[in-house]
């Protein structure tokens, strides 16, 4: 299989691999989004909050993506960092309809940009304002004005609003962060 491998990697015929951290508070869809991304024979159909963190992987048509899905709990929030170096792009996900902990994600959010392992990287960076779908939720440009994604200024970086559970505003995202990742691909 080894030099199958290989043949296929000279021949462009093998899909790189792109390291994603999914990052966002607890409760904000993280894992509902990944699930949804993978192939419905894949998909798992309860989902429960991430203790820790799990890795999962799904694949587009050029690219082959290993998420590292973390748990936005609080107590496990000091974790996101062990896993900013192996980062090739970051999923900030927001739950849009949570204005009380709007601050807090800004908040996570700042400390993430300035840690010194994203700061001076030009990681592609994909906001998901999600729960679109609830009567609370505010816009993915207000999400944006709250967060101050304006002041982003060296990193690429694109909003979605999505709705998680039925899937809306995912694949807009995912094409956006393929079309990044390609053309950091030298």
């Amino acid at each position: 299989m080894g030099l199958f491998d290989k043949l296929a990697g000279w021949l462009g015929l093998k899909k790189k691999e792109v390291h994603v951290l999914c990052l966002g508070l607890d409760n904000s869809g993280k894992t509902t989004i990944i699930n949804k991304l993978k192939p419905s024979n894949a998909q798992t159909q309860d989902i429960v909050p991430t203790i820790g963190f799990s890795i999962e992987k799904f694949k587009t048509s050029s690219l082959s993506f290993t998420v590292f899905d973390m748990s936005g709990q609080g107590k496990y929030r000091d974790l996101w960092e062990h896993y900013y170096k192996e980062g090739q792009a970051i999923i900030f996900v927001i739950d849009s309809s949570d204005k009380l902990r709007m601050v807090v994600a800004k908040e996570e959010l700042d400390t993430l940009l300035n840690h010194p392992d994203i700061k001076h990287r030009r990681l592609p960076i994909l906001f998901f304002a999600n729960k679109m779908d609830l009567r609370d939720a505010v816009s993915s440009v207000k999400v944006s004005q709250l967060l101050s994604l304006e002041n982003i200024k060296d990193k690429p970086w694109h909003i979605c609003a999505s709705d998680a559970l039925k899937g809306e505003g995912l694949q807009e995202g995912v094409d956006w962060l393929q079309d990044q990742m390609q053309a950091m691909k030298t």
